[in-house]
């Protein structure tokens, strides 16, 4: 286990913080936290365990910031979450047994077409459009699906939840922001359920970070009501598409290998 040191803390708290920012609104904050710990040194496990944590711990923030300001529809979202739960917790169990380089292919793509779609669809912002599915099919199909990816790999799932709200179920872009942080929340906590088991989370440091996102996702989630689709959409563009990048130029990943493969 690397020894933890108070410099080491704060910085990594202070990372945490501007995640939680930006996870509130567009996403994506797993994708600055995860690789600074594998920079501080922590081994994989104890890495994607005590990020999941802290991960919780923003997305559930984000998820009580938008639910006291009365934009969540508990009624109709308890289900769901509830399947992103399970489909969470089945992830994680599963981790072990699905290929990872499937998801590292696949996923910079979906994040593409997630960016493509904001950024020139026709005001998806300020729309509220016809469901192509109902809340239940919506409950049983994207729910724990998406729950499942996060259990197993994690980036993005909080803008394929946007876009799945969007699309899907044709709510407008805030409202789709506020439901998305609760399904998030709820399959960050069904795969923390099973990653906790595992006794690789390092608790100091998972508990510090844990409360910088915390506040940083208050204070994303309050820029997100205040400024709206001014902008959570272009976050959302941008995020998507520095995610995608990040998975792309990853050595590990299998576009990367082929690149290298075509030009040593």
């Amino acid at each position: 286990m690397i020894e933890l040191d108070v410099t080491l803390v704060l910085v990594l708290a202070l990372v945490a913080l501007m995640a939680g920012f930006f996870d509130a609104i567009a996403g994506g904050g797993g994708l600055i936290t995860l690789p600074v710990l594998f920079i501080a040194g922590i081994e994989p496990l104890a890495a994607i365990a005590t990020n999941k944590f802290q991960a919780a711990s923003a997305t559930v923030s984000a998820t009580f910031a938008f639910a006291r300001k009365g934009m969540i529809d508990w009624k109709r979202s308890r289900l769901m979450a509830l399947m992103a739960f399970f489909g969470g917790a089945l992830g994680a169990l599963s981790v072990s047994f699905v290929p990872k380089a499937l998801l590292q292919a696949c996923v910079p793509i979906l994040l593409i077409v997630v960016a493509a779609y904001f950024a020139f669809s026709p005001k998806p912002d300020d729309q509220t459009r016809k469901a192509r599915i109902s809340t239940s099919a919506f409950c049983m199909t994207a729910a724990p699906i998406i729950g499942f990816y996060d259990g197993v790999f994690g980036p993005g799932v909080g803008s394929f939840f946007m876009l799945a709200c969007v699309i899907l179920l044709g709510q407008h872009l805030l409202q789709a922001v506020c439901n998305s942080k609760l399904l998030n929340a709820a399959c960050n906590l069904g795969a923390l359920s099973v990653f906790s088991l595992s006794g690789a989370i390092i608790w100091p440091l998972a508990i510090t970070m844990a409360l910088a996102a915390f506040a940083g996702a208050q204070l994303g989630a309050r820029c997100a009501v205040h400024f709206g689709p001014r902008l959570i959409k272009p976050l959302l563009v941008c995020v998507c598409c520095i995610m995608a990048t990040k998975l792309l130029l990853d050595a590990d990943n299998p576009f990367a290998q082929w690149l290298h493969r075509l030009v040593p």
